[in-house]
């Protein structure tokens, strides 16, 4: 039991460090979370301090789900990088140094796919891509590539930790986006251009 608890702490920890906050703080001396959609992460950081900002803030929270999924796994192997990528998802959600403010863990979830399968990881950043250029929409791209993710992984024959996780993770983030959600059933979703 106690393991588990350090593999989630770890997990949550990693996934709490604010780099969007950081970034944004370092090139436009602006708290993003005043600014844009005020949300933690790449995108909003694109969208205040510039592409160049914003691709070191998704490579930054990337590197948060490949860490935890790293850590978890030399803890308990596939369970615990399971456990510790979940939990990296929520802290960079749910940041204890951010009074619990976060972005949508899109970026991190991607370096955990990373970690598990890269064929699989790129297949669904290709496919989430494509999707922002048809729509225009970052958010649908995110929530549909997110909603992939399991079934993608069953298809892919991956682990059954993996195909909890994703199935966790494509529930959170498409929670966390209930707000974009919202905008675009109303028809005022920011749009995206790549």
């Amino acid at each position: 039991m106690q393991l588990y608890l350090l593999i989630a702490l770890s997990g949550y920890l990693i996934g709490s460090i604010p780099f969007s906050y950081f970034v944004g703080k370092k090139t436009k001396n602006l708290d993003i979370r005043q600014h844009g959609s005020g949300n933690l992460g790449a995108t909003n950081v694109i969208r205040i301090a510039g592409k160049k900002a914003g691709f070191i803030a998704f490579l930054l929270d990337l590197s948060k789900g490949i860490l935890a999924y790293s850590v978890g796994y030399y803890l308990f192997g596939l369970t615990g990088a399971a456990i510790s990528s979940g939990f990296s998802v929520i802290g960079h959600s749910f940041s204890i140094f951010m009074k619990f403010k976060g972005g949508k863990g899109v970026a991190t979830t991607f370096g955990i796919l990373l970690m598990f399968n890269p064929v699989l990881a790129i297949a669904i950043f290709i496919i989430q891509i494509f999707i922002v250029l048809i729509t225009k929409y970052m958010s649908v791209g995110s929530i549909f590539s997110a909603l992939l993710a399991p079934l993608l992984g069953y298809l892919f024959n991956l682990p059954t930790e993996f195909l909890y996780l994703s199935s966790f993770l494509a529930l959170f983030v498409t929670y966390r986006h209930k707000d974009n959600i919202k905008r675009l059933l109303h028809g005022n979703e920011n749009r995206f251009k790549i």
